[in-house]
């Protein structure tokens, strides 16, 4: 479990990081890393059950959409978790929001399969499909 918090911390960093190259807003607070550590564990409740519940109300549109509104359901739980500003936050309104929020999610989706990939045992890989 703790295994899994860190990755999504650093998937976190690596996706604020990218979102900050392509001249999006999206950012980190410099030396709050317990703040930013309580803010990823946020992130992480909020998208075990609010995203769940979502994700499973959308299952026929993310069917029709080939997973798109299940991105788009990631970006918004993004979004209300930076809103806290627990170490991070996703500064601007509505689309410019939304946008810097879609491509956060994605870049965070994409290096935390890769990084449990990795670093994570078969076993753990096991559980950690069944709390996806």
């Amino acid at each position: 479990m703790i295994l899994r918090w860190l990755i999504l911390a650093l998937s976190v960093l690596v996706g604020a990081f990218v979102a900050q190259k392509l001249g999006l807003p999206f950012e980190i607070e410099e030396g709050a890393w317990l703040e930013f550590m309580l803010g990823v564990a946020v992130l992480s409740f909020l998208n075990a059950t609010l995203g769940s519940i979502l994700k499973l109300i959308t299952l026929p549109l993310t069917c029709l959409t080939f997973g798109i509104s299940a991105l788009a359901i990631n970006a918004v739980i993004l979004m209300v978790a930076a809103s806290l500003e627990w170490g991070f936050r996703i500064p601007g309104e509505g689309w410019d929001r939304f946008k810097t929020a879609f491509i956060g999610s994605l870049v965070i989706s994409i290096v935390s399969s890769i990084l449990r990939s990795i670093l994570m045992k078969d076993e753990d890989k096991k559980s950690a499909k069944e709390d996806d």
